[in-house]
């Protein structure tokens, strides 16, 4: 099936480009402001100055035409001039991650650029000394390199970089008094499909995508038919500029007047953003899922909430008339709840699209619902293609064919264009898990109706292979935005209350056999749902004991427990004969056994011997007992109080019974110290003992969630 439509054509050449829509907001509004980096800011007539500044320089240098040109640097309105700069030198640009220097050298090896465009701070991170000629953007020293030279059309990027130059081409020379004032390459027409960016899918093994200079124009013509930007719109885009939201995203607000709002010397930190809106008074954001639901629905302290889609609309985005939301799936529930927080007439967007689209394909809103649906929780709605993009679904996946009409894109995700016209999102493929006996699961309808539980917000599914056999399911859930998350797991639900849930609703060879409780789910830098980066499951003690009997592993941990077991009884004996010495030094007199007869003596003393050796092992499962109990997977803060419980029942035996020898029957003040110091505190830790003892553990199957032990993470 197909949706879509036809309304873009690309011609063989053109003059129009994302540079010349710029260029062309530089001359007929120079002073408007184009850039806002914290307290500095740049006109259009300023950037446009310093970008042509810096081509000179990139054209003195040597820097052929096509060629491709890296630009990483924290300073973000430095990046914008560089990108513009190799825009105007007649070359292609990609945008490296400089937060992350290791993602940022995969990003060079995958994209081979010709040259790097750094600050002194990035470049020993970046530059190992194998990879591309570096051109310091904090210094004006000009880089001496190869002539420019003109690049076949259809080559990929990464190959133009590569290419020599041409000895033969003419090399620019400026002129005495400055640098040279002929018009610059890239004002000149150019083959749409000649690359004009390249940019990056993944992160473990990022790959490089090249975007022709007509597709990254086409996708900003389609964004701004939806969009409607204006001169009067100040856009804030909150995930890194190395993610393809940022690095094909500039354009919607560069190409059509309005102004770029930026972090002035790194990527954006989530109380940064909300303080920009506010400040900035920012009415364009684009975010991710995560991103927004930070914005607008803020974490509750403790208690339960009234449903946020009733809360009001919140003063500090008052200034927000649109709100983009892309990198991952959103699901109506929680696209109806961003809209409700915003001012009415605002507008919340879904979007979605693929690097090989310059970041768009298709786009969602809830007014185009042409009627009420219900299970809002289970379905996440993609909407309609993008003016002139078309969306194809060849079996399940989605593909997305761009304005150029070349080839099909596939996306690897999958997708069910429905009876309304809207696309409806169905997960992806590469997610799907293989179980034994050669089944397979798909897991998104499996957490989508885990998402219809009232106590969970998000949820992943993943197959987990097991310390005692085949790969299992396991459910990673988090509280819904604005709900409690402390303590830790208190509102979601466990294993049994979730399979009972899923009754009817999945098969029972899909139930999870393990539900792990997080707080938030990870993330990768583009906003997607990282399934990489979920904790690893912890094995716990009596599995892993009985699933090393029979092996040499086995039997090494079994000889590793004897021997920590043997260590600690012969500690907590020489602590107790430690504890026997020290009496009589402490209290004088208090062990006297004088004028007691046989075989009362003998009993009274090893009475005695018990006491200093309880607290001996007291004092050393003090120090190494509550490692021991965690792993039982009751709760961390119940677990807590009875290691100290049963730390205090061991030690207080010693003191105690002591000082009771040493007190006088009738010396009542001295008799109620006592009672209240020992007596009351022994039933408390008790208590504490009996709570424990009866407290449900953990599934034999469960993991344990590492997050739980942290409360600052």
């Amino acid at each position: 099936m197909t949706q879509g439509s036809e309304s873009v054509r690309f011609g063989k050449r053109t003059t129009d480009t994302v540079l010349h829509r710029f260029e062309q907001w530089a001359r007929d509004t120079p002073d408007a402001r184009a850039l806002i980096a914290g307290p500095d800011s740049l006109t259009y007539g300023e950037l446009d100055a310093r970008a042509d500044r810096l081509a000179h320089r990139l054209l003195d240098s040597g820097l052929p035409l096509g060629a491709l040109v890296a630009v990483g640097t924290a300073r973000q309105a430095r990046l914008v001039v560089a990108v513009l700069a190799v825009l105007k030198a007649g070359g292609s640009y990609t945008v490296v991650d400089v937060a992350s220097p290791r993602s940022g050298r995969r990003q060079l090896a995958a994209a081979e650029p010709l040259l790097l465009l750094t600050d002194a701070a990035q470049q020993a991170a970046l530059d190992n000394g194998g990879g591309p000629r570096v051109i310091r953007l904090d210094s004006e020293t000009p880089t001496i390199g190869r002539p420019r030279t003109e690049q076949p059309a259809d080559q990929p990027a990464h190959q133009l970089a590569a290419q020599p130059a041409d000895p033969s081409a003419d090399s620019p020379s400026d002129p005495p008094g400055g640098p040279s004032t002929d018009p610059l390459p890239g004002a000149a027409s150019v083959p749409p499909r000649r690359t004009a960016a390249v940019l990056f899918t993944g992160a473990a093994e990022p790959r490089a995508v090249p975007v022709g200079h007509g597709l990254l124009l086409a996708a900003h013509d389609a964004w701004a038919e939806v969009a409607r930007p204006t001169p009067r719109d100040r856009h804030l885009f909150t995930l890194g500029t190395d993610v393809t939201a940022f690095a094909a995203g500039w354009t919607r607000a560069l190409c059509s007047g309005g102004t770029l709002v930026l972090s002035p010397r790194s990527a954006w930190k989530p109380p940064e953003v909300r303080a920009a809106v506010e400040t900035e008074r920012v009415t364009v954001l684009h975010t991710d899922p995560a991103g927004a639901t930070r914005l607008l629905i803020r974490d509750a302290e403790t208690g339960t909430l009234a449903p946020v889609a009733h809360r009001p609309a919140d003063p500090a985005c008052r200034s927000l008339r649109l709100l983009a939301v892309t990198g991952d799936r959103l699901y109506l529930d929680e696209q109806a709840t961003l809209q409700a927080r915003l001012h009415p007439g605002a507008r919340v967007l879904n979007v979605y699209g693929s690097a090989e689209c310059a970041g768009i394909g298709t786009w969602f809103e809830l007014p185009q619902l042409p009627y009420p649906l219900d299970d809002l929780e289970e379905i996440s709605l993609l909407g309609t293609a993008f003016p002139g993009f078309r969306v194809e679904t060849r079996g399940r996946e989605i593909f997305l064919v761009t304005p150029d009409g070349g080839d099909a894109i596939p996306t690897g995700d999958v997708g069910l264009l429905r009876d309304d016209g809207l696309l409806e999102y169905g997960g992806r493929i590469r997610d799907r898990i293989a179980l034994p006996g050669g089944r397979w699961v798909d897991p998104y309808p499996v957490e989508s109706a885990i998402r219809r539980h009232e106590g969970i917000g998000a949820v992943i599914v993943k197959g987990v292979d097991g310390p005692r056999g085949p790969r299992r399911l396991v459910a990673y859930v988090a509280p819904p935005p604005g709900g409690p998350t402390w303590p830790a797991g208190a509102f979601l639900p466990d294993i049994e209350e979730l399979r009972d849930h899923l009754a009817g609703k999945v098969l029972r060879e899909e139930f999870p056999r393990t539900v792990i409780r997080l707080r938030t789910l990870p993330r990768t830098a583009a906003g997607r749902e990282d399934r990489d980066a979920l904790p690893l499951p912890v094995m716990p003690a009596a599995v892993k004991a009985a699933g090393s009997k029979s092996g040499k592993s086995g039997a090494a941990a079994g000889t590793s427990e004897a021997s920590a077991g043997c260590a600690a009884g012969c500690g907590g004996v020489g602590l107790g004969f430690v504890a026997m010495i020290l009496t009589n030094f402490l209290w004088p007199g208090s062990t006297d056994l004088t004028g007691v007869p046989q075989p009362w003596a003998f009993l009274f003393f090893v009475l005695y011997l018990f006491e200093c050796v309880a607290f001996g092992v007291g004092v050393v499962f003090l120090i190494g007992g509550r490692a021991r109990m965690l792993r039982q997977r009751r709760s961390p803060s119940l677990t807590v109080a009875a290691h100290l419980a049963v730390s205090y029942l061991l030690l207080s035996w010693w003191p105690q019974d002591n000082l009771y020898r040493l007190a006088a029957k009738q010396d009542w003040p001295r008799q109620a110290a006592l009672v209240y110091a020992f007596n009351i505190p022994l039933m408390i830790a008790g208590v504490l003992v009996a709570a424990y003892v009866v407290s449900k553990p953990a599934d034999p199957f469960d993991f344990h969630d590492p997050l739980d032990d942290h409360p600052d993470r």
